[in-house]
């Protein structure tokens, strides 16, 4: 546990002046809680022998109750100030964590396991560095005061109260092992709690859809019924710590009551001092009456530490080693040499061989069965995927060798999946450059046959378009983040599938203004139509990962292959899954 914890060094060290300012602090304030006692001692003994001057006990008490509450105020703040300020710079260092991952990371851990470990991990580390460090000062700095002023009243009566402390050691160690394996459960089931929600609700339409509502709702409840249990079974544990405490206060009060009364009874010890000396031992009893809860805190913020570094210390999966020899401005000839590529070892391979050149300003359109590796290939000219040193090249470098921020903002890629952020539509065309003038904005919106739309809405640009989109149409969708695309004039522009729910008409629209505004730049072009692709200067078809056809729209026909059979298909007007079924998963 302890190892787990002091990784957490780096995020408290900035603030390591306000949190050992409010440790000093606290001793402070411990010495000057201790002095009430000591003054009541003095008042009562005075009072016990026909003295009634208790003039300066009481203004003792009465400086030491002020000088307490404002030294304990600064201390609880500033340990409560590095507490929070460290979970912020740990929180902010997991998320920048996670935009560094690939698509093998996320496919191992759920959205939902990550949302929990950036709210809930964090939030039992920050409650151990602003609570737990109170707690356990205060445990010790009461322990060393109180101790050590009942030495000095009776040694023989503190002695008298020291042999249940190993017990209460050994007892505590067990519980903590104990604890740890329970907070671990306890952290899984509830990421396990996020998953399931975040997946339910995203997946709300096609629940409905398909009403499947009762079944969820039985998911959810087993799901929540393990998160339940594991929170008992700690419970449990934690329970048991916290009532066996108690127990130990009341055999110390039990023990100073009979030997205590017979010291004073016998002149050994003063009214006053016995007083004092029940005081310092509810000072240092009263921190172990939450020992359970303190293991619980240090045991739970424990699990969240390993679970959050194991997040930071994974290596990206994308290298982003620039040379600093490739040009500042990317051009668009691109070249795919003897690229071969598996998503895992046991998997054969999604690329087979890939040798393809593309010119500067060139427009190629890729085809294929689902499964051949259209989107594969794509995602290696962004490195969206760990591309293999030497296979893909632009303007004759290494894509490795280009910073990933240049790469990606000069090769602009339009994914398949058409998703929005829930922000107005004009923030969502301007993702990249919110700083892009309205006028631009509309251009974009138009060459993607978009403008109409959007007019027709009542808040037009500032239409609010909900999470993911929803509130769009699937066409609506392709085209706005159609545009998006566009409206980055990249040198190198690749459309992964963007019209598969756009009609023909839209289509041909889309595309003379693609011809219009790309001339002279590179584009790359995913489509299962023939309509779309056919005007393309060449035409790639793939598949098993493997390039099998390629020449212009008239030889591919003149060939007799699998494009001339998708042609006359769609020509036609016959059911694709005759000849299998092209789209862009891949």
């Amino acid at each position: 546990m302890l190892q787990s914890l002091l990784r957490l060094k780096t995020f408290v060290s900035p603030y390591r002046w306000r949190l050992g300012s409010g440790i000093v602090a606290f001793g402070l304030s411990r010495l000057f809680e201790a002095m009430v006692p000591f003054a009541l001692a003095i008042a009562i003994d005075r009072v016990a022998a026909g003295n009634p001057d208790i003039t300066g006990p009481v203004a003792s008490v009465a400086l030491a109750v002020i000088a307490r509450y404002a030294i304990i105020s600064w201390a609880r703040y500033s340990v409560r100030y590095a507490g929070l300020h460290a979970s912020f710079d740990l929180r902010q260092a997991l998320y920048e964590a996670l935009q560094l991952q690939g698509s093998k990371f996320f496919t191992k851990y759920t959205i939902g396991d990550m949302m929990t470990r950036a709210v809930a991990d964090i939030t039992l580390i920050q409650r151990l560095i602003a609570m737990g460090t109170i707690l356990v000062v205060i445990l010790v700095y009461a322990s060393l005061v109180g101790f050590g002023f009942m030495m000095y009243f009776s040694p023989t009566l503190t002695l008298l109260l020291l042999p249940p402390m190993p017990f209460v050691f050994f007892y505590a160690q067990w519980s903590s092992r104990k604890m740890g394996v329970a907070s671990k459960q306890v952290q899984e089931r509830l990421s396990d709690l996020g998953t399931h929600v975040q997946e339910n609700l995203s997946g709300i339409r096609t629940i409905q859809a398909m009403v499947q509502e009762d079944n969820e709702i039985e998911r959810f409840a087993r799901t929540n019924q393990g998160y339940a249990n594991a929170f008992h079974d700690q419970a449990k544990i934690n329970s048991l710590m916290m009532a066996w405490m108690p127990s130990l206060a009341a055999v110390c009060a039990v023990t100073i009551l009979g030997y205590g009364g017979s010291l004073v009874l016998e002149g050994e010890m003063t009214p006053g001092a016995f007083v004092a000396f029940f005081m310092y031992v509810n000072m240092v009893v009263q921190p172990f009456r939450v020992a359970g809860f303190i293991v619980n805190l240090f045991q739970r913020a424990a699990v969240a530490s390993d679970r959050l570094f194991e997040v930071l210390d994974l290596e990206p999966e994308i290298s982003n080693r620039p040379t600093g020899e490739t040009p500042a401005l990317v051009r668009g000839n691109i070249e795919f040499r003897d690229l071969n590529f598996r998503y895992d070892d046991a998997l054969p391979l999604a690329l087979d061989q890939i040798n393809l050149n593309v010119s500067l300003g060139e427009s190629i359109a890729i085809m294929g069965r689902v499964g051949a590796g259209k989107t594969t290939l794509l995602k290696h000219l962004v490195r969206l995927l760990d591309t293999p040193p030497g296979t893909v090249f632009v303007d004759g470098f290494d894509v490795r060798d280009y910073p990933l921020s240049q790469l990606r903002a000069q090769v602009a890629m339009v994914p398949q999946d058409p998703f929005l952020f829930g922000e107005p539509l004009s923030d969502n065309l301007t993702y990249d450059d919110p700083e892009r003038t309205l006028n631009l904005i509309w251009e974009a919106a138009a060459s993607a046959d978009l403008r109409d739309t959007i007019e027709s809405f009542p808040e037009q640009m500032h239409t609010i378009v909900g999470e993911r989109g929803v509130t769009l149409s699937g066409g609506q969708k392709q085209r706005a983040t159609l545009a998006r695309g566009l409206i980055r004039e990249a040198p190198v522009l690749i459309l992964d599938d963007c019209f598969s729910s756009v009609d023909t008409g839209t289509e041909e629209h889309i595309l003379s203004e693609l011809k219009r505004l790309r001339r002279g730049q590179t584009t790359l072009l995913v489509s299962h139509r023939v309509s779309t692709v056919r005007h393309s200067d060449r035409i790639v078809v793939m598949d098993a990962g493997r390039i099998v056809e390629m020449g212009s729209h008239d030889e591919l026909i003149s060939t007799g292959g699998y494009y001339a059979e998708l042609e006359r298909i769609q020509r036609e007007g016959a059911d694709e899954s005759d000849y299998g079924a092209l789209d862009a998963t891949s």
